[in-house]
């Protein structure tokens, strides 16, 4: 009576997150399409106010450059949590995490409160073309961020429980990606809707 071949526990459990990077990588060019529609959509309703307030008369550019400066710097941030990743140390990268999970906590706080703002002065989503695609286009990225802030939360949790893993620095990699891509599509925002709106 012959054995069953026993199967190499180390390639049943071999974990290859390239896959996944390229996989996500994909996603992020989908996005990319999301985004350009919503500028486009802008793009072409910006200047249909239908006698209603114009960007320069709602933004606040020193408010909106606090907004910027605190995006980019939970960017710096989560950079060196994804350097801490080589070291081993989870305190570390944990601790760079939650640095960045609240400076982009603080950044989606300043949003709301400026969608309130123009909430409570009449200024909302119906009252013209120009602000339902502003409207759109802002709330999109800050869902993203929000987005982001749960998914940071969860590999905080997974790290904290399983440690440096093949699958947390994937993670953290995809992660990285997706908080970049953000950046940089404010950077777009502050430049085409506040800066561009506000002269």
């Amino acid at each position: 009576m012959s054995a069953t071949p026993m199967v190499n526990d180390h390639h049943t459990h071999h974990f290859d997150g390239s896959k996944n990077v390229f996989g996500f990588w994909i996603y992020i060019m989908t996005d990319c399409i999301l985004f350009a529609t919503l500028f486009a959509v802008y793009a072409v309703l910006h200047s249909h106010t239908y006698g209603g307030p114009h960007g320069k008369d709602l933004f606040s550019l020193p408010f909106v450059l606090t907004e910027t400066m605190i995006l980019l710097t939970s960017s710096f941030t989560y950079g060196l949590a994804m350097l801490a990743r080589n070291t081993g140390n989870k305190n570390i990268i944990i601790g760079w995490l939650w640095f960045t999970f609240f400076l982009g906590l603080s950044f989606i706080s300043m949003e709301i409160y400026e969608f309130h703002a123009m909430y409570v002065e009449g200024n909302t989503w119906a009252t013209s073309a120009f602000l339902s695609s502003f409207f759109t286009l802002v709330s999109t990225h800050g869902l993203h961020v929000s987005m982001g802030l749960i998914w940071m939360l969860t590999l905080i949790y997974q790290i904290n429980k399983h440690g440096i893993t093949p699958v947390t620095k994937t993670k953290l990699t995809c992660l990285g990606l997706f908080w970049h891509f953000l950046d940089i599509v404010w950077i777009f925002v502050f430049s085409v809707v506040y800066l561009m709106g506000a002269i």
